[in-house]
């Protein structure tokens, strides 16, 4: 799940959305040409003098203090996207900075933590593009928002006997949290830290995986990776954790959906509002993603979600691989249409409010990929993207039941046991099914934002949908020959 990371580049993460999308896909809106003020007046303002916790209210976090700061020095609400990416990236009380958000001490498990069969598929398939580009006598392999590091710890695990593929690569992994490059530093067993900073903060580290011997540097954001090799690109569980804008079709037109500080006698501290006139959000984005459907698609459409960060990335990949030579792989719950509302929260294996505590629950999307393909098309480079397919399709195409065969064969009882609920959750699949949690998996579908809804177990294999971005030039990468519609 995030995830994160390059999702979405980071550096955006940080600074995201601000009101401004400013990395729309580098396309040609430009906020100097779009001067457009949110217009407060129509809004209800809360007594701005209250301090401390107000009785019946919710306890306020440090984020929500900080959040209603950010909205009484603008003088007004702020979107979606700018909450969405303080609660999850704020430096100082971001939900993802400084803490382990991974496994059944945390919020969510993803598909990495559930089975080795994940990392090790992942691998293959780097393997068979490394080959389709004429196996380079040096590549790079770039994994975006890395988690605990768990899904490259496998793939560098199961690609060791290839010598020749092991032998000049080297690992990039763009995270923003320095507790998560820890985690992952710990994982990959790397040693000989290198530290490089700007002041007091740290910008890239490297050191060596051990087990490998592969060189492994860390970078802030997709910016920083030099793009001058042939390079294979992982985003699993990234994108749907990138900042979202949202809008909504009323009697004065489609409306951004904006967060406020709520009233005082609300339980919580922020309210959803509709923007009373144009936002420069709404302007550059409803049109633009719009034009680019179906007419029976946007005719009975009555939300729209949109991730330009996303879409940003996305065209940066693919300018990357159509550039430099290779391919990105995209993995994350979604499908190949847009959603009206699809943001949700959940802490502690749960879905909770979307506004409730904000910083102690993780935030994400459902994934348009007919956006992420806009993303790259927009760019007019000579880049091509294959899928959405399921990632059943994909972990099957790559081989992971005769995989599974094999551990089994040397597994005792308790081994084989997990083996096969891990397979099962990887490849199996009911509309609902998304990332694991405690006792069930995070379902991200619009029914799940139920508060206090516990996930059914079900699996993965169908929710999840893999793209890949490549050159135009470049054959089709292995499992997307047969797409399925």
């Amino acid at each position: 799940m995030l995830r994160l990371l390059c999702r979405r580049s980071n550096t955006a993460l940080e600074t995201c959305n601000r009101l401004s999308t400013r990395l729309i896909c580098n396309s040609a809106f430009s906020l100097s040409e779009h001067k457009i003020s949110i217009d407060t007046s129509g809004l209800q303002r809360p007594q701005p003098h209250s301090h401390g916790d107000v009785l019946g209210k919710e306890p306020e976090t440090e984020m929500a203090k900080h959040i209603k700061s950010i909205i009484r020095f603008r003088g007004g609400p702020i979107s979606l996207a700018e909450y969405m990416s303080e609660v999850l990236t704020n430096p100082q009380a971001g939900y993802y900075i400084n803490r382990d958000v991974f496994g059944t001490q945390g919020d969510f498990i993803t598909s990495p933590e559930i089975s080795q069969l994940f990392g090790e598929m992942i691998g293959i398939w780097c393997l068979t593009v490394w080959q389709q580009l004429g196996s380079p006598s040096k590549m790079r392999l770039v994994e975006l928002g890395p988690g605990r590091g768990t899904l490259m710890a496998d793939l560098l695990r199961g690609a060791a006997p290839f010598k020749p593929f092991m032998s000049g690569l080297d690992i990039h992994l763009v995270e923003v949290s320095k507790f998560l490059r820890l985690q992952q530093w710990e994982k990959l067993q790397c040693q000989g830290a290198q530290k490089i900073t700007a002041g007091s903060t740290e910008i890239q580290q490297w050191g060596t995986s051990m087990p490998s011997a592969v060189q492994v540097h860390w970078h802030r954001s997709l910016d920083e990776v030099p793009d001058d090799l042939p390079t294979i690109y992982i985003a699993h569980e990234f994108l749907d954790a990138l900042p979202v804008h949202q809008f909504q079709k009323t009697e004065r037109g489609w409306c951004e959906r904006l967060v406020d500080i709520a009233s005082d006698d609300s339980p919580l501290h922020f309210r959803l509002v509709l923007a009373p006139g144009p936002t420069p959000a709404s302007e550059l984005l409803v049109d633009r993603r719009l034009d680019a459907l179906p007419f029976d698609q946007k005719a009975v459409m009555k939300g729209l979600e949109v991730s330009p960060q996303a879409m940003a990335t996305a065209g940066q990949l693919g300018r990357r691989v159509s550039a430099s030579a290779g391919a990105a792989l995209l993995i994350d719950y979604g499908r190949n249409r847009p959603y009206p509302a699809s943001l949700q929260a959940i802490r502690q294996h749960k879905f909770c409010g979307l506004l409730e505590q904000p910083g102690r629950a993780d935030l994400s999307a459902h994934v348009d990929f007919s956006a992420i393909r806009q993303g790259v098309t927009d760019l007019q480079a000579p880049a091509t993207c294959h899928g959405p397919i399921s990632q059943r399709q994909l972990l099957q195409s790559l081989g992971i039941e005769a995989r599974l065969q094999s551990l089994l064969e040397h597994a005792d009882a308790e081994q084989a046991d997990m083996l096969q609920k891990g397979y099962l959750r990887l490849i199996g699949g009911g509309a609902s099914a998304t990332a694991s949690v405690q006792g069930g998996s995070k379902q991200k579908g619009q029914k799940a934002q139920e508060e206090g809804v516990e996930p059914a177990e079900e699996g993965m294999g169908l929710t999840y949908q893999a793209m890949a971005i490549t050159a135009e030039s470049a054959p089709v990468p292995v499992a997307f020959e047969k797409q399925e519609q």
